[in-house]
């Protein structure tokens, strides 16, 4: 696999909604992907990536909620153990540019998944880093911005969400990859 192949996925992809496959080994190769991960999250002004937002149909996302170097966090086959509370805040996807929404989400996660070493551990976390976990979650099960919004912001982002499809669109010539602008008959 060539790291610098690796790009900010976009909707439509159908990739993106692809229920994501256990990670089962844990190398030197896994870690040069989380890497180029954090470096697609940050030059995209990021608070979280999944995988499969890279193009990675694997369980796995890294956060930094804090833009410090020791807020960078990595989670691999993650699961949300508890959640409670509810609060609702406006949310974005780096995977649907200029696209924000109120989202209702649990306040407060507990979350269990595996490090880089191979070691697992939990971790509790409320607001910002609960609902990035959430979200990040949601990528790895094929659940999109779109789906958790109400009918009316559905109705209110319909021109987006079509400027999306017709900028990253994929043609059955594609395959699924993210390509430029898709030639459209008018």
């Amino acid at each position: 696999m060539n790291l610098s192949q690796l790009r900010l996925v976009y909707y439509p992809d159908p990739r993106l909604r692809k229920r994501s496959s256990p990670i089962e080994t844990i190398d030197q190769r896994l870690a040069d992907v989380v890497s180029r991960m954090f470096e697609i999250m940050y030059e995209a002004k990021g608070l979280g990536l999944a995988a499969v937002q890279a193009g990675l149909n694997w369980r796995l996302f890294v956060t930094n909620t804090t833009g410090q170097p020791d807020g960078q966090r990595v989670y691999i086959n993650p699961e949300i153990l508890q959640m409670e509370g509810t609060v609702e805040r406006d949310e974005g996807c780096l995977s649907f540019p200029d696209l924000y929404a109120p989202l209702t989400r649990a306040q407060y996660c507990k979350i269990r998944a595996i490090d880089l070493t191979g070691s697992a551990f939990e971790e509790e976390a409320t607001d910002l880093l609960a609902r990035a976990w959430q979200h990040e979650m949601d990528h790895l099960n094929g659940v999109l911005i779109c789906d958790r919004m109400s009918p009316a912001h559905k109705i209110a982002s319909r021109r987006q969400l079509k400027h999306l499809e017709e900028k990253y669109g994929t043609g059955p010539a594609t395959s699924g990859s993210r390509r430029g602008p898709v030639a459209r008959k008018r």
